[in-house]
């Protein structure tokens, strides 16, 4: 992957983010081509991950995005593969270690700066799309992030 494809499925993920989708659609869609996988199935794959998955605060969504990806790219395919399984736990484990050096954090509440339960008392409904919500809120730069880390992890392939 050249440093132009990266900058291209970078910035489709952030266009797709912008458009609507939740963090873990916009960074899925923008890979799925790859897999075989066309972008209104994947934005149906990843559409329970947005707000912390189903809004409820946890693993943030983008990298939610990035899990899925690894596995698309090299998750184990028989029950009793133990070592496929166990590379690409690897993989994930690497690629998650990344982005919560540079973001802080992996799990939404923390990265929205919610404190204690306030995460738990999320309502199901989800954020309209305002300008107000994406002056205030950080996801943008996550699913950027999170788009820029798998592409990275594919081009050092």
């Amino acid at each position: 992957m050249t440093d132009q494809e990266i900058d291209e499925r970078v910035g489709r993920a952030v266009e797709l983010f912008m458009q609507g989708y939740g963090c873990c659609q916009s960074v899925v869609a923008a890979f799925a081509d790859i897999y075989g996988l066309d972008e209104v199935m994947a934005k149906r794959i990843a559409a329970g991950f947005g707000g912390g998955v189903g809004r409820l605060r946890m693993m943030c969504g983008a990298v939610s995005g990035i899990v899925m990806l690894v596995g698309l790219d090299c998750g184990q395919t028989e029950g009793s593969d133990r070592e496929g399984k166990s590379a690409c736990y690897k993989v994930v484990q690497q690629l998650l270690a990344e982005s919560e050096a540079e973001n802080g954090s992996l799990i939404c509440a923390e990265i929205l700066g919610l404190k204690g339960f306030e995460k738990a008392k999320s309502s199901y409904v989800a954020s309209a799309r305002t300008a107000e919500y994406y002056k205030t809120r950080p996801c943008v730069a996550k699913v950027e992030s999170a788009a820029r880390i798998f592409a990275n992890y594919l081009k050092k392939k």
